[in-house]
């Protein structure tokens, strides 16, 4: 995830769309007063003032491995350490561990999600939101075009964020190890607007390894191809507007 050129102008660019499911999120933490409260991932820090309001008097810390995204969010007035996230671990346990679409960049979370719990003091939650859009164009379309064309090649070791696991895998995962669990999937539709809107969005996010990999006509066919695909499964409503269904997977998990 460190390896990939984020650009925290861009992300933001939809900042109200992406802030949305972190607040869905911190809104549900049951949690009475943390103490210390630790943003993994934290990107442009667009999350961490909702959690000081969220939790009055906690510490809130942002995490992140991008310099870019870090220099955003230190402007926030809140402390931030970077540090690559997947390796991440805190020099004292935490009261509440949040993550907003940040984990679905790491694999292994089969040992990932155990280990993060064990970063919490007793009590403490584990607090997860992870985008669950491998079948939607938004994202298969990226890896079909990347197979496709005279970009192949420089493509061939290129993908996005890898497959996250199944509700009932995380569920089988984790209940075991905590006193409560708390799993839903939430699909919102985007209004959008602008040219492309769908290709600007994909540009903060999932699109950046496949655009780091490539320059000049070889970068801008793979767009133009993609562009066209994006307009042909999210065309224009009848007012402009372009509406982009995106499917988030959301976790609570208290330990005891």
């Amino acid at each position: 995830m460190n390896d990939i050129s984020w650009d925290a102008t861009q992300y933001l660019r939809f900042e109200d769309e992406r802030l949305r499911p972190a607040l869905d999120l911190m809104a549900r933490i049951p949690h009475p007063g943390p103490a210390r409260v630790v943003d993994l991932g934290c990107g442009a820090g667009n999350a961490l003032a909702p959690l000081a309001a969220r939790f009055p008097g906690a510490v809130v810390t942002g995490v992140d491995g991008s310099a870019a995204m870090l220099a955003k969010a230190a402007a926030t007035g809140f402390a931030t350490d970077q540090a690559d996230i997947a390796a991440w671990a805190p020099a004292a346990p935490v009261d509440v561990l949040f993550s907003n679409a940040a984990l679905q960049w790491l694999g292994g979370h089969e040992a990932l999600f155990p280990r993060l719990l064990s970063h919490l003091t007793p009590g403490g939650v584990l607090a997860v939101q992870m985008p669950s859009m491998h079948a939607a164009p938004l994202r298969a379309e990226q890896d079909r075009i990347a197979r496709d064309g005279p970009w192949a090649e420089r493509l061939s070791r290129i993908g996005s964020a890898p497959p996250i696991l199944a509700p009932g895998e995380y569920y089988d995962l984790l209940r075991p190890r905590v006193a409560a669990l708390d799993i839903w999937v939430t699909e919102y539709v985007h209004v959008l607007r602008g040219a492309d809107p769908v290709v600007q969005w994909a540009m903060g996010t999932s699109l950046r390894p496949f655009l780091d990999a490539l320059d000049g006509s070889l970068r801008e066919g793979f767009l133009d191809a993609y562009r066209a695909a994006m307009r042909a499964a999210y065309p224009p409503r009848a007012d402009g507007a372009v509406l982009l269904p995106f499917r988030r997977l959301f976790l609570l998990a208290r330990v005891r």
